[in-house]
């Protein structure tokens, strides 16, 4: 009862869940693979006899894989194992980069001044890790010539090839042209 309590709360909060594991009592088998606490196999016991020998050493009988035959069974202290994952859970989550896709409008009569601003807006983006989609929209009498748009979005995948890679190249799509730029790996 409570520690569904506990895991709703916890996904609330926004807190990392670890898959639950049956324990002792919730444990419906009559043989078991039992792995002692130090790790090593004990061979295939009946459960009275697996929970018997972690009721010796004060520890929980962990049902670690139900699917297998037959089923394997850990000796260890549940609550100091999910403590411990949950902790592994946390750190590779503040580990992990959330990578965002970025935009940037242009047009087909931009300046020079203002598409060396927004490139470096873009170079900005790419540095962060971010990925980068770059559309330019064209309007009226434009239309009726897309691929003049095409050197513009050359000229600007040129003034950040630097830090970037190209991951679509420029594609006419309706009123628009759209590339996407992601940043080199620098490993």
């Amino acid at each position: 009862m409570f520690t569904h309590f506990f895991l709703a709360i916890n996904m609330f909060w926004g807190y990392t869940t670890i898959k639950e594991l049956l324990i002792n009592e919730q444990i419906r088998v009559q043989q078991v693979r039992l792995i002692g606490s130090q790790g090593e196999a004990l061979g295939i016991v009946s459960y009275k006899e697996a929970m018997q020998k972690a009721e010796e050493e004060n520890l929980d009988l962990v049902l670690m894989s139900p699917n297998a035959t037959p089923p394997v069974c850990k000796i260890m202290d549940y609550g100091k194992h999910r403590f411990d994952t949950m902790k592994k859970e946390k750190e590779a989550k503040k580990k992990q980069k959330v990578s965002e896709v970025k935009g940037m409008q242009l047009s087909m009569n931009i300046a020079d001044n203002d598409m060396q601003f927004k490139a470096k807006n873009v170079r900005k983006f790419l540095t962060n890790g971010d990925k980068v989609k770059v559309s330019l929209r064209m309007f009226g009498r434009q239309l009726a010539n897309p691929q003049m748009g095409l050197p513009i979005m050359e000229k600007f995948y040129e003034m950040l090839s630097d830090v970037c890679e190209l991951t679509s190249k420029p594609e006419i799509n309706g009123r628009q042209i759209v590339m996407v730029l992601s940043p080199k790996n620098t490993k």
